[in-house]
């Protein structure tokens, strides 16, 4: 029984050597969307690099996890139906990565968007151009927001266009 005693003394000097930090139970809700945020970029950043890997995606040196972070990014295929959008595209125009995908993004359009803007946009998609256009976009409750893009062709390692992939946040 003397091991007993020994195995109760150490476990006993263990739990008293502990340094215990308690913690609001109200900032509990913080922790956990801040997980729930780092959780969803990672799931993001696999999804993307599953894509990129998949189609063989010439590597750019955009900076995705950064991007992520304080963007949107939707990702088309050639014909111009999402294939991927990120999780943060929730807060900023009310729609679900599953809501969107297989649809084009003319569903963010309607009356306020410029057709002169538009009409640019679809210039450099059909050359395979870069483009930065601010432009006036629909959110799911039918709010009027204005969306900076980005939008870039990714090629594949032949050298043949396989993506568009655009890079938005609230204007």
């Amino acid at each position: 029984m003397s091991s007993f005693g020994q195995y109760e003394e150490a476990i006993a000097k263990y739990h008293n050597s502990l340094s215990v930090k308690t913690v609001p139970v109200s900032s509990w809700d913080f922790h956990n969307d801040f997980l729930g945020l780092i959780k969803n970029l990672f799931v993001d950043l696999n999804k993307l690099d599953a894509l990129a890997s998949q189609n063989k995606w010439i590597r750019n040196n955009w900076d995705l996890k950064t991007r992520l972070r304080e963007e949107v990014i939707i990702v088309t295929d050639t014909k111009l139906n999402i294939v991927f959008a990120s999780h943060n595209m929730m807060k900023m125009n009310g729609y679900l990565e599953a809501e969107v995908l297989g649809k084009s993004p003319k569903m963010f359009q309607g009356a306020a968007t410029d057709l002169t803007i538009l009409n640019e946009i679809r210039t450099a998609i059909l050359i395979q151009e870069p483009f930065e256009k601010t432009i006036m976009n629909y959110k799911k409750n039918g709010d009027v927001y204005g969306c900076k893009i980005k939008g870039f062709p990714v090629f594949n390692t032949k050298g043949k266009l396989s993506h568009f992939i655009a890079f938005e946040k609230a204007a």
